[in-house]
Order: structure tokens, then C-alpha cells, then sequence
């Protein structure tokens, strides 16, 4: 996220109608509109294959995947956030078609620019989500993916993969190598 920004107060009503029409994507944090900086071919690859894979797997189940075209709202904090990945199994979402309110996973692919905003203050924002049970952070200079996944108890615990791990997405029973999300990435 890039956090040059506009000093005026949008509505969300505003941001939304701003957006449709926007040549360049904005993120918007309580009245505030934050451009959003292009992607590495590390970050397009690694969200290209989570892509065909999350899709094919989710695939006449119910649930959609969206890449980060798809805003998530997080109406009691008047955010909107365009995550790289986001899954919805939730009726509810269909209704709305310039965001998702009720995803049951998100996924970040960090750079070195968002990495401490994605980990630090988006986290605590998305946690705001009653229906998402996972959130995952995917590193683009290493095979490393941290996953923190909502307990039984409302807590936050940390699933970390790295090297021949299979990743595992429990909010929607996938799981897959690690190679199969670092396909065609050269590590830095």
C-alpha cells in the first residue's frame, strides 16, 4: 500500500462510486483513499498459481475465489482492502458486487513495502471479520508461508510452512506443496 494520500473524507458510498471508474486502485481506511503500488512477477506468479489452484479446488462447491480486483469490507471499522486472495463460502457475499464482506480466508502475499502493514495493522482489521478463519501471508524472497488460523476459542494461532511442507487451508480443506505455490518463481 502505498500511503500518499488524499486528504479529502470520502463516504464509503463515494469511495465506491470513485472506484468503479478509478484508473488506479485505492484502498480505503476510514474516510481516506491510499493508492495501491503495482506487484513484482514474483507476487503475480505466486497469486496466479494460489489462483488456479484455490479455484479448481473450490470449484461447484459454493464458494469463490476472488483475486485482488475484489475489495474485502470491514464494515465496522469503515474499511475496504483488496486482498490478493480472498475465498467466500458465504451466501450473503453474492449480493454484493463491488466487495465481500463475509470471506473465510484471505491471503496476503507480502512485500518488502506492505510486509510489516500486512502483518501489524491489516492483521488486526481482518480480525474484525467474524467469518474469517484464516488468514495467510506468503513470502515472495523465500518458501515461506505463515497461516494464522482462528481457534475454537477466538485466538489467533500461527501455522508456519516452509521448504517440501504442504500448505493446509482448513477453512476450506485444501492443502497442497509448497512447490505448487512457488511454481515458476525464482527466489531471491
Amino acid at each position: 500500500m502505498n500511503f500518499s494520500q488524499s486528504y479529502a473524507y470520502f463516504s464509503p458510498e463515494e469511495y465506491l462510486e470513485t472506484e468503479k471508474s478509478s484508473p488506479i486502485k485505492h484502498e480505503y481506511i476510514q474516510g481516506q483513499i491510499y493508492a495501491m503500488a503495482g506487484a513484482s512477477d514474483a507476487h503475480v506468479t505466486i497469486t496466479a498459481n494460489l489462483l488456479t489452484l484455490l479455484r479448481n479446488h473450490v470449484r461447484g462447491s459454493g464458494c469463490r475465489v476472488y483475486i485482488a480486483d475484489m475489495k474485502a469490507r470491514i464494515e465496522t471499522l469503515n474499511i475496504f482492502y483488496y486482498p490478493d486472495l480472498m475465498v467466500t463460502c458465504d451466501p450473503r457475499d453474492a449480493s454484493f458486487d463491488y466487495f465481500k464482506r463475509y470471506p473465510c480466508l484471505i491471503i496476503e502475499v507480502l512485500s518488502a513495502s506492505t510486509e510489516g502493514f500486512d502483518r501489524g495493522d491489516k492483521f488486526i482489521d481482518y480480525q474484525e471479520l467474524e467469518t474469517l478463519q484464516e488468514y495467510v501471508l506468503i513470502s515472495q524472497n523465500r518458501q515461506r508461508v505463515d497461516c494464522f488460523r482462528r481457534n475454537t476459542q477466538e485466538r489467533w494461532e500461527l501455522y508456519s510452512y516452509r521448504g517440501d511442507q504442504e500448505l493446509e487451508l482448513t477453512s476450506i480443506n485444501f492443502s497442497c506443496s509448497l512447490a505448487a505455490v512457488y511454481e515458476d518463481v525464482s527466489l531471491g
